[in-house]
């Protein structure tokens, strides 16, 4: 069941403070079939949004609503929802197979063919017999998101899913999630990876500081991502020279000399990239260095929230 606006995740204003802490401040957005991701960096609130929105922790303020129901407190809508936090904990002595089989019971599912297909879905058939203790790193993300699928549920909430796995591990994940989508599901991925949402995700939640910063599809997250002003590291000889050089570029915002190099603003970086070098030989100075300063997803999303 979807909600009439089509949405299968309606989340409306929710915060969650603990004490003085804001955690999450005043979100509100709508989920719909396919995948969402859900981007920020370690720390932004990505972890407590998730856990509200399936219904283990209880919003200070605002509602969330999924396949049209409120969520806190429904174990029967919990039926539908499948849920694999970033450290959720797996008993070593279990073998893959019987912990599978405890997330069936525990979701009241009898069916032995329902733990073969969810453990053959993430291709782990081979070792399902083996203890999880004996399991790599990626394995046991492996392992966890079988639990997660086992009672086939409509809803599928994945934070961080992709810690520890290896490459080939996560085409076999992104071939996981393509099968999610095709059947209609609806499947929310967090990351503090923006390439791996952006292969993975229909559309982008830019989250930090507790704070929606952005939301769109990758082309729109990127053109955002575009406008926000590089402070660039240059190091050069014949250093006033190359600093006024840099000045006439129209990729250039500012220019500010210190004492071994050149601090350069400039909304284009792969234009002043490309251009410094051949400055550099027109003015016969020799180019050392060009180093971003900021080029982490910290500074991203305090450049989003900030404007």
């Amino acid at each position: 069941m979807t909600m009439a606006n089509g949405a299968t995740v309606e989340v409306q204003a929710i915060s969650k403070w603990y004490g003085n802490v804001v955690a999450v401040n005043d979100m509100s957005f709508e989920v719909y079939p396919g995948v969402t991701g859900i981007l920020g960096p370690n720390g932004a609130g990505k972890t407590t949004l998730l856990s509200m929105m399936c219904g283990l922790l209880r919003p200070s303020q605002g509602t969330v609503r999924v396949l049209g129901e409120e969520v806190v407190g429904n174990v029967a809508l919990y039926r539908r929802v499948g849920i694999m936090l970033e450290h959720d904990a797996l008993y070593p002595f279990m073998t893959g197979r019987s912990f599978v089989q405890l997330a069936a019971k525990l979701q009241g599912v009898n069916d032995p063919d329902a733990i073969e297909r969810a453990i053959s879905a993430v291709n782990l058939l081979d070792a399902q017999d083996r203890a999880t203790g004996t399991y790599s790193r990626g394995m046991r993300q492996r392992i966890r998101l079988a639990a997660t699928i086992v009672h086939d549920p409509e809803v599928l909430v994945l934070d961080e899913p992709l810690n520890g796995t290896d490459p080939r591990q996560r085409v076999e994940f992104g071939e996981f999630v393509e099968r999610m989508r095709g059947e209609g599901r609806t499947v929310l991925i967090s990351s503090h990876i923006l390439e791996e949402v952006e292969a993975l995700a229909d559309r982008i939640l830019l989250v930090v500081s507790g704070k929606l910063a952005a939301a769109g599809n990758h082309r729109e997250i990127r053109e955002k991502l575009d406008e926000r002003p590089f402070v660039v590291r240059l190091v050069a000889s014949k250093q006033r020279e190359m600093a006024a050089a840099l000045v006439g570029l129209e990729a250039v915002e500012s220019v500010r000399l210190e004492r071994d190099a050149i601090e350069v603003t400039t909304r284009n970086l792969a234009d002043l990239q490309r251009s410094a070098p051949r400055l550099a030989r027109d003015i016969g100075s020799r180019l050392y260095r060009i180093e971003p300063l900021d080029d982490s997803l910290e500074s991203v999303f305090s450049y989003l929230v900030q404007r």
